[in-house]
């Protein structure tokens, strides 16, 4: 009888022990999920019903299969790069170096004029043509030879890529690359040798040679509009020759265009005239601007794709 008592007790002390495990263990279905959204949220949208789709100007969106609303996808407008707000043709610039004549004024021997066009396409990608005479006349300090190079033209040709190029145009911060060309004489005269008891002094002169010179230069400037149609641009530029033809008597100390020959730095300050090609479009003040606007009623951020992980919906 007791041993019946105690059975009896134990088992009615296992089933006290599972009643109170099932309790207090949730058990998370599709029903308890769509319950705790509808407590949270006035207006419940079930994931699975979500559709990705585009509207009429080629935004993505969530459609609710069953209402038929439509949720902007927060994580596809992250994902959009702003567009080019500027036209294509949008302005015509022509400059002039000022760099050459300003320090030739204050002693450098080498250097002359240049001139300057940039054609700006949507204000971001900026071709560009460089023309221009160079000379030198170089005497060293100790006087023992004089170096000139004719004035001889160069020619460069490359491009500029603006990093502001959906910000107001009137300002430019941009990097660019360019080729450089120069066909040119130079000659070496007074060479003086000689000069001691047993070898008299006396001088000759080098004859004229004939050279041609490729280089290319790597450039990083800006531009800032002062007055109207007139701005300011420096540009500071590393440059490396890639070929000159070798003289019978020796090799030119000067490029026309590029600088001496081994130097890697130089710099240029300019002045220019824009002549716009079309009809001035306001600065932006963000930079979403240029991506289609559109009035939606909700917003749906995505963790992935096809999974979203919140739903913000308007309050009706």
């Amino acid at each position: 009888m007791k041993k019946g008592l105690i059975i009896l007790m134990l088992l009615l002390l296992q089933s006290v022990t599972v009643m109170a495990q099932r309790r207090i263990t949730p058990v998370n279905t599709a029903a308890t999920v769509t319950q705790s959204i509808n407590e949270s949220k006035r207006d419940s949208v079930d994931r699975n019903r979500l559709v990705k789709m585009e509207d009429a100007d080629g935004k993505v969106v969530l459609v609710d299969t069953v209402t038929g609303k439509e949720f902007v996808d927060s994580v596809e407008i992250e994902k959009q790069i702003p567009k080019m707000i500027y036209p294509l043709l949008n302005s015509v610039t022509v400059g002039v170096d000022l760099w050459a004549p300003l320090t030739r004024a204050f002693g450098t021997s080498y250097g002359l004029i240049g001139f300057s066009g940039h054609l700006n396409l949507h204000n971001r990608y900026l071709p560009a043509l460089e023309i221009g005479l160079g000379n030198a006349d170089y005497n060293p300090e100790n006087n023992n030879y004089r170096y000139k190079t004719s004035p001889a033209p160069y020619f460069k040709l490359g491009a500029d890529y603006n990093f502001l190029y959906n910000s107001n145009p009137d300002y430019l911060f941009f990097g660019g690359l360019r080729f450089g060309f120069s066909s040119f004489n130079y000659e070496i005269t007074d060479v003086r040798i000689g000069g001691n008891y047993w070898n008299p002094e006396h001088t000759m002169t080098i004859p004229r040679q004939h050279a041609n010179a490729t280089y290319i230069e790597f450039l990083l400037g800006i531009r800032v509009m002062i007055w109207k149609q007139i701005s300011v641009g420096w540009t500071v530029r590393l440059h490396n020759l890639m070929h000159c033809t070798t003289g019978e008597y020796g090799n030119a100390w000067y490029i026309p265009g590029m600088g001496v020959r081994g130097s890697k730095l130089d710099a240029s300050l300019s002045v220019y005239y824009t002549l716009p090609l079309a009809k001035k479009t306001p600065p932006p003040t963000s930079e979403l601007d240029g991506i289609p606007e559109k009035d939606p009623e909700q917003t749906v951020s995505q963790t992935d794709e096809g999974n979203p992980s919140h739903i913000n919906t308007a309050e009706q």
